[in-house]
């Protein structure tokens, strides 16, 4: 009588791995690799029941934000924390309308930035410890946007500028000392 040498798939450390036909299954997949969904932020929020006054305007040079109401006259202390807060969105729209918004707002914000920087800190902090490297487009590095961020509040943010920023962002060094 001849008889079959069939394998026993058994997982790892069981009695059945001793066994002489016992094939060892491997571990399962621990899913570091897998996408994980995040958690909505603020700033998706707001988006989704239309509470931003802008819109998303097409036009020859690529995509861009149309203002419903002038920039100058939005209340800074409520929007420019929610679009920082919306930087580490990866997904569109989101992730466009809080670049561009973070741009057009520091841009034509002028004097209305420095009362807001203590609130800009945080969504600052939790975007550093992000590691995707956000270079494909139009130098955004988002570390470099960071710091060239932090350089124009040091720059226009007045005299007590720099050592706010430090006490929030410990590793920051002054670009006004080189």
């Amino acid at each position: 009588m001849l008889r079959t040498n069939t394998e026993l798939k058994t997982p790892g450390f069981t009695v059945k791995a001793t066994m002489k036909n016992a094939v060892v299954e491997g571990p399962p997949a621990a899913g570091a690799f897998r996408e994980r969904p995040s958690k909505p932020t603020t700033f998706r929020k707001f988006y989704e029941r239309g509470e931003f006054p802008m819109a998303l305007m097409h036009d020859t040079k690529g995509n861009r934000i149309a203002w419903k109401v002038e920039i100058e006259k939005l209340d800074y202390h409520h929007y420019l924390p929610l679009f920082f807060d919306g930087l580490c969105e990866t997904v569109h729209p989101y992730e466009f309308f809080a670049r561009q918004g973070v741009h057009d707002m520091l841009e034509h914000g002028g004097p209305k930035i420095q009362p807001v920087i203590p609130q800009l800190i945080m969504p600052i902090k939790i975007n550093c410890g992000d590691s995707i490297y956000y270079g494909q487009q139009k130098r955004e590095n988002i570390g470099d946007l960071i710091q060239e961020t932090l350089e124009v509040f040091e720059r226009y943010g007045g005299e007590d500028a720099f050592i706010n920023i430090k006490y929030m962002v410990p590793t920051y060094e002054s670009c006004m000392i080189r």
